[in-house]
Order: structure tokens, then C-alpha cells, then sequence
């Protein structure tokens, strides 16, 4: 039995006082002459005959009257050669964990800020990217080339802040006439053409008046003393507001059949092209309806985003063909998600005709009957979760086109799951989103304000002016106020944009049919009710993605956006 002895640990399993009397040792010299410089330890010694790079040694902990704070020493279980290397010098070998991971190495600080900002959420604006070849980027993240106009962008922004050094002052306090005049324009959709440069954007009530016609949209219902955009994730803003109708059903069906009307009304603008586009949100979806010939289109066309394994499954029993444009699907889901209503015999024969085909190459091999096949109910199981897993998420977004939309358009109208039955937004229709006015229809402002401040600069400080515009803010506008601002800033601005998430997905780009010619869908849009470079604007083919724009700056005229 071996005796305990002072210092002594077995395997060096617990060596408190070695290490005690080390750290002594080292206080005792620093206390001992502070001015002097400190031995350096035999493992730097060695470290540096051998001619290894190390950092420099720190300082001496404390002073002579030990009551000095102490400075930060070198971490003793880090690599001697830890500091980065030079692009051109040869690595002498490859360390742990990074055999295959060419370039030069990173720093815990420069690690952890690669991992916090990877685990940024896409509507987070990051303005500078890290210099750092660890990090890869997708092609949304990249800032785009330079370019006179933005890509089109369908989702629906929340808030818009713009920056520039020219103030925003125009914007504020219209005058009466000024506003009439605005409203006037919007109704009668009169084209505003504005000079390159405005000299003094105070001054200009042509400038004036067009921004207030590029503020207003229409909307049904109107409560005002709801917020009924957004709709998803909006029981919160809408928790203990008055909701006369929440127990009242005689009230919940002139809601709903006021709104009926609203909804064929629009649908009927659209199908005429009087209407270029609409938005139908509810607390569980949005649906973005565009007339044929907007986003590259021959057809009308409808996305609806996100969708639920419910919810696709009644647009299938309802006879509503549709497609999943993000989801890769093989033949059979593919005549399953055409919405075709196929009889139980000939649906069990597709089903068995899949089975057989998926256990083919086992025959092949000559050991099918070695391995135990899975019955048909695991396998429609693992269908089924696959399916289930992508709800509400972007990939589930379901694209309907041609005269599908009419039978969607009477689907929504009677479906009963569209109303929210509890909950703060119990029994209220869907909220309409248009530019141009339709039947039951109000008229809306968005909101601007123009704030001055005062930022840092190297000669001390300078004038930082912006102009903020909240609401439901729709591609049209966007675009509207983005071309205004291009004159009354000379070409010079910055702007954050704050998209509705669940909209974002609306920039994908599904096949096209045909090119179309830009000539005749203006000719045939001409009376929709927007301005024509917005309305050419919004006939491109959409570029985004699933993305949504994030930042655009315009310098000299000239646009360079991230999204």
C-alpha cells in the first residue's frame, strides 16, 4: 500500500503543488525586481533556438508594493506557432482538425465571430463582410454588380429607412393643395415625370405632390383601431383590442360576405388587367395573385406562402392544379400535387407500380429475398412526414396559374379554415392589399417621417439626414418612392428594407413558357393603374429567389443592392 506523500500524486492525476510552487516561483521573481526583464522559461528558450515565431513575453504581473492590477499572460494550452500565417509562407504541417482547410489559421476571437455570424438570421443588415476565406457566401449575400435599376422585388417591406446627406425636409408638412392634388393623381393614375436633379427639393411641388400619390394603397377591411397587416404572428399586437364579432355570427357573416364581394372584385380588376396585382393575407398564409404579363407570366398566376399538408390536400380534393417550384419531385408525387382527383383503384395501382420499381435492383442483385422489403403503410408514413416537414416553411410555397386561379379564388371564398375560430383574431376576414381601388375598398396612407442627427465624422461631426416610411409596403411603392428619391437626393442615397418574411419567397422564378414581349404587355397593362417604368419594372422576371432586398445605395445614379 503506497504511502501518501506531500506533492505526490500518482499518473499526475492532481498536481496541486507542483504547480503551486511553480506559480510562486514566478510571483517571487516578478515582486522580487518589477524593472527587470524576466528569465525567459527553458521551453522558450528552446522554442526559439529552434526557430520557431512566438509572440512577445508579457509583462511582469505585478509591481514592487504588489498591489498594481495584473496584465493578461499568454495562454500556457496554446500552440507555440499560433499566430496566423502569410499567404506566402509554407505551412510546416498541417495541424489537427485542419488537414484539409487550406489558408491561414484564425484566433479564437476571429472563430467566434464566424460562428455568431453564421447563426445570424437572414434579415439581419450586415453592411461590412469579414475578411476571412473560412466563411463562404451565397450568391444573395454577394453584393451585386453595379446597375441603373434594381431587381424586381415581390414581398411585402414593413419599414423602409433611407440615409443621405441632403435633408429629407420636402417630405414633411404638406400643404393642403398639395395633398388633394397627390390623391388626385393616385385615382386618376396621372404619369409624373421629374428632372434628373431637382436644385431645391423644398421648393418643388411637383416632387411634393408625387410623393404623396406613391403612399397610398387600398385596403379591406378597415378597422382603425386594428392593425390588420401583418396577419401572421399578429394575435400579440392584437391581444385585447375590442372584437365585437368574436361571439356574434350574424356579425361574422356580413364581415365575411362583404368581404366576398371585395375579394371577386379585385379578382375581376386582375382578370380585365385593370388590376396589376393583389395580396389576400391571413393569419395563416398569403396569397399574391399578378395578372398575366407581370414576373414573365402569359397567365395569371398565384403563390401562396406557407402552406400546410392540410391545406394542399383540399386544394387536391377541390380539383385546384398547382406545383411546388422549390421541391423536386419524383413522377408520382408529381400526378399526386397536379391536383387531378385519380379513383382509390388507380391510385393503389400507381402506388404499387412505385413499390415494384424502387425494389428493382434487388432482383438484379439476387438477394431480394434476403432482405426484407418495408409494407406500403411505412412507406406512405415516411411520405407523409416528408411532406409534413416542410410546412410553413419556404419550400412549401405552391404556385397555381391559369384558370386554376378562379377555382382557388372560390376555394378561399369557402374555405372554412381561412378565419382564425379563437383568439384575437377570431372571425375577421382576411386583410386585401392593392394598389388601385376596388369594391369595398379604403383608401390608406402609409406612414413617413423625416428625422435629422447628428453623426461622427474625422473632422468632428456632420449632418446625417433620413426618411422613414412604415406600412404595408408593396412593390409598386417600392419602387415609386425609390425613383423619387433618385431626383430629389441627386443620385445619391442609402436604404435598410425590412421585408415580411413569409412574402419573401414570392421572388422565385419558375419555368417559363415563352418570352414575352415587353410592347404588347404594356400596351395591354397600360390602364392598371401605374406609372410606366413601374409598370416595366414590374414585368421582369423576378432574380431573388427566395431572398428579399435587405440594402441598396445609390451613388452617381447608380444602384448596388444586397438582399
Amino acid at each position: 500500500m503506497a504511502l501518501s506523500v506531500p506533492g505526490y500524486s500518482p499518473s499526475f492525476k492532481r498536481p496541486p503543488e507542483t504547480l503551486r510552487l511553480r506559480r510562486k516561483r514566478g510571483r517571487s521573481l516578478g515582486a522580487a525586481s518589477p524593472t527587470e526583464e524576466r528569465p525567459e522559461p527553458a521551453t522558450r528558450r528552446a522554442a526559439l533556438t529552434a526557430g520557431l515565431p512566438l509572440r512577445p513575453f508579457p509583462a511582469a504581473g505585478r509591481g514592487g508594493g504588489g498591489g498594481g492590477p495584473t496584465a493578461s499572460q499568454r495562454n500556457p494550452f496554446a500552440r507555440l506557432d499560433n499566430r496566423p500565417r502569410a499567404a506566402a509562407e509554407p505551412p510546416n504541417g498541417p495541424s489537427r482538425g485542419q488537414q484539409e482547410a487550406p489558408g491561414p489559421f484564425l484566433d479564437s476571437n476571429q472563430e467566434n465571430d464566424l460562428l455568431w455570424e453564421e447563426k445570424i438570421p437572414e434579415r439581419t443588415a450586415i453592411t461590412e463582410l469579414p475578411q476571412t476565406p473560412h466563411v463562404s457566401f451565397s450568391e444573395s449575400d454577394i453584393p451585386s454588380s453595379e446597375s441603373t435599376e434594381l431587381p424586381v422585388d415581390w414581398s411585402i417591406k414593413t419599414r423602409l429607412l433611407f440615409a443621405s446627406s441632403q435633408p429629407f425636409t420636402w417630405a414633411d408638412h404638406l400643404k393642403a393643395q398639395e395633398e388633394a392634388q397627390g390623391v388626385i393623381q393616385h385615382c386618376r393614375a396621372t404619369e409624373v415625370t421629374l428632372p434628373q436633379s431637382i436644385q431645391d427639393p423644398k421648393l418643388s411641388t411637383e416632387l411634393r405632390c408625387a410623393f404623396q400619390q406613391s403612399l397610398i394603397y387600398w385596403l379591406h377591411p378597415a378597422l382603425s383601431w386594428l392593425p390588420l397587416f401583418p396577419r401572421i404572428g399578429a394575435d400579440r399586437k392584437m391581444a385585447g383590442k375590442t372584437n365585437p364579432w368574436s361571439n356574434d355570427e350574424t356579425l361574422q357573416h356580413i364581415l365575411m360576405s362583404d368581404w366576398s364581394v371585395s375579394f371577386t372584385s379585385l379578382y375581376n380588376l386582375l382578370k380585365a388587367k385593370l388590376c396589376p396585382y393583389f395580396y389576400v393575407c391571413t393569419y395563416q398564409f398569403t396569397v399574391l395573385f399578378r395578372a398575366a404579363g407581370l414576373a414573365g407570366d402569359d397567365v395569371i398566376t398565384a403563390l401562396i406562402s406557407p402552406t400546410t399538408r392540410g391545406i394542399r390536400e383540399a386544394m387536391k380534393n377541390e380539383g385546384i392544379e398547382f406545383s411546388l417550384p422549390l421541391i423536386k419531385e419524383s413522377g408520382h408525387e408529381k400526378r399526386k400535387a397536379s391536383g387531378t382527383s385519380l379513383g382509390h383503384g388507380e391510385e393503389q395501382a400507381v402506388s404499387d407500380e412505385d413499390e415494384e420499381e424502387s425494389f428493382s435492383w434487388l432482383e438484379e442483385m439476387g438477394v431480394q429475398d434476403k432482405i426484407k422489403k418495408p409494407d406500403v403503410l411505412s412507406i406512405k408514413l415516411r411520405k407523409e412526414i416528408h411532406e409534413v416537414q416542410m410546412d410553413h416553411r419556404p419550400e412549401s410555397v405552391v404556385l397555381v396559374k391559369g384558370t386554376n386561379t378562379f377555382t382557388l379564388l372560390n376555394f378561399l371564398i369557402n374555405c372554412k379554415s381561412l378565419i382564425a375560430t379563437s383568439g384575437p383574431q377570431a372571425g375577421l376576414p382576411p386583410t386585401l392589399l392593392s394598389p388601385i381601388a376596388f369594391r369595398g375598398a379604403t383608401m390608406q396612407m402609409l406612414k413617413a417621417r423625416s428625422v435629422n442627427v447628428k453623426t461622427h465624422a474625422p473632422s468632428g461631426y456632420r449632418d446625417q439626414f433620413s426618411l422613414e416610411i412604415t406600412g404595408p409596403i408593396m412593390p409598386h411603392s417600392l419602387h415609386s418612392v425609390t425613383m423619387l428619391l433618385r431626383s430629389s437626393q441627386s443620385g445619391s442615397f442609402s436604404a435598410g428594407l425590412y421585408t415580411h418574411e413569409p412574402t419573401a419567397v414570392f421572388n422565385i422564378c419558375p419555368p417559363k413558357n415563352k418570352v414575352l414581349d415587353k410592347e404588347a404587355v404594356h400596351e395591354e397593362l397600360a390602364n392598371c393603374g401605374l406609372h410606366p417604368k413601374t409598370l416595366d419594372h414590374l414585368s421582369r422576371t423576378p432574380i431573388l429567389g427566395k431572398s428579399s432586398l435587405r440594402h441598396v445605395e445609390m451613388s452617381d445614379y447608380i444602384y448596388k443592392w444586397r438582399s
